[in-house]
């Protein structure tokens, strides 16, 4: 049995958006591929086969995106956590500063705006602890202490 993805709402929306996209971009690439794919004496041309394995990744895509959707859970921005899990905000101190981080599911994550996935190393590490814990964390530098400050 498949484990549920859990998403946060603006994660869900914008799966359902690529979603809508590759089915926008997989009808383009069919009608392309009707367009151009008048063999002529010596076979299918390049550009047939090109769109061809195109449709096929988009295809591919397409499946995976349904899938995840199909097994996902949408996470309540108003939940109460206690603990952290996927959903939450994170405030943890490392040394004398501070950081906040949401943790997401690995779908979502962009560590570029604090988003960080469950299955990386500090949120996996993060994942169940609760305000005061520490946790000990092996990075490239070496071993980093973290202090769980606040957890919405």
């Amino acid at each position: 049995m498949n484990q549920k993805n859990l998403l946060t709402k603006i994660g869900y929306d914008q799966l359902v958006q690529q979603l809508k996209d590759l089915k926008d971009k997989q009808d383009h690439l069919i009608t392309q591929i009707e367009v151009v794919a008048q063999p002529d004496e010596s076979g299918e041309d390049g550009l047939a086969s090109q769109l061809k394995e195109e449709l096929e990744v988009t295809n591919d895509q397409i499946a995976q995106i349904e899938e995840t959707l199909e097994n996902s859970e949408i996470i309540s921005d108003k939940a109460n956590f206690d603990s952290i899990q996927v959903g939450c905000k994170v405030k943890i101190k490392v040394s004398s500063s501070t950081k906040e981080f949401f943790i997401v599911n690995h779908l979502e994550s962009d560590p570029t705006v604090n988003k960080i996935s469950d299955q990386s190393p500090l949120g996996m590490a993060l994942m169940g602890k609760k305000v005061n814990d520490e946790i000990e964390v092996d990075a490239p530098v070496g071993k980093i202490i973290y202090k769980v400050v606040s957890i919405k």
